[in-house]
């Protein structure tokens, strides 16, 4: 599997996503993804460019093999060259027309770049190997990147909230990617990068205002009183629905999306029409994708012992 790995990379660092590269190929097959691979899009969505690197990076501490070696530094310096001058990185590089230019922290695109960097830069497992220069271009990137984060933030009424999913890279302003992700403040994307925030040594001032105003955020924009269940139905097209049902003890849910205005959950289909329950949304959405969840369970039970740890340092 490492050789496939390495096969699907693009000359330019990265790779696509949404791939199996698990799959047996034949030479036809790798003859194939390589003809590919000459024009396919590098990204770092869903995942992808970062958790190859830190597998190949794994895979070189054991095998030793220069091959993995080149393909990582290869992989690091796409993601350096792919960061905008603000510190914030696009969904793809380069840079492709549409949504996908914008500051992306949808389903932790930058955070998980970020978290690479950041273990380049202090020279941690498996990135030990990795040359000064590159270490001090990851510290410098990181650096950037957490201005960007504190920049993004969205001010309601004068007070700190969280963010967007994805944010323009001129304006910095929340910014519309799919018609179903409107410009909003997210439940689900803002978690990833408080937990990011949480993660940083020594935070400072602005670093805690920043983590605090966002889990006051989460507290005051829980959804209580019902449970979000899986509903087997034959008569489906996949065989079940996602229902939300009255439950006075469930856990608490987060919508995936809230008007900024009201803070008000929304929920929007392909149509891009603002809708206000899950019920709503055409079928296929529905089962497709995710409006609501528990997103901020784990933000507000680490929060505590986070607080204790830096508040009045």
């Amino acid at each position: 599997m490492p050789d496939n790995v390495l096969l699907y990379q693009h000359e330019n660092g990265g790779w696509s996503k949404n791939i199996d590269m698990a799959q047996v190929l034949d030479k036809s097959g790798k003859a194939k993804v390589v003809e590919e691979g000459r024009t396919a899009r590098s990204t770092i969505d869903n995942g992808a460019t970062f958790t190859q690197l830190n597998y190949l990076a794994w895979v070189y501490q054991i095998a030793r093999a220069e091959r993995f070696k080149d393909s990582v530094l290869r992989g690091i310096d796409y993601v350096l060259d792919a960061q905008y001058e603000n510190g914030g990185w696009p969904q793809y590089y380069p840079i492709r027309e549409g949504y996908y230019q914008h500051i992306t922290y949808n389903d932790g695109a930058m955070v998980g770049v970020m978290r690479l960097l950041r273990d380049v830069a202090q020279k941690k497992q498996p990135y030990i190997f990795v040359d000064q220069l590159r270490q001090d271009r990851a510290a410098a990137a990181i650096q950037k990147g957490l201005e960007i984060i504190l920049r993004t933030q969205i001010t309601v009424n004068g007070e700190l909230t969280a963010w967007c999913a994805q944010h323009d890279r001129e304006t910095l302003a929340p910014a519309q990617a799919r018609t179903y992700e409107l410009p909003s403040i997210s439940g689900g994307e803002s978690a990833g990068l408080i937990t990011y925030l949480m993660e940083i040594g020594n935070p400072d001032d602005r670093v805690i205002r920043a983590v605090e105003s966002a889990v006051e955020w989460y507290e005051r924009s829980k959804i209580t009183g019902v449970a979000l269940i899986r509903k087997e139905d034959t008569s489906l097209e996949k065989g079940y629905d996602r229902v939300v049902v009255k439950n006075p003890e469930a856990s608490p849910l987060w919508g995936r999306f809230y008007d900024i205005e009201t803070n008000r959950p929304i929920f929007v289909g392909r149509d891009g029409v603002i809708k206000h329950s899950l019920a709503e949304i055409e079928y296929e959405r529905r089962v497709g994708y995710s409006y609501i969840g528990e997103y901020g369970a784990k933000v507000l039970a680490t929060f505590p012992a986070w607080k204790a740890k830096w508040n009045g340092q």
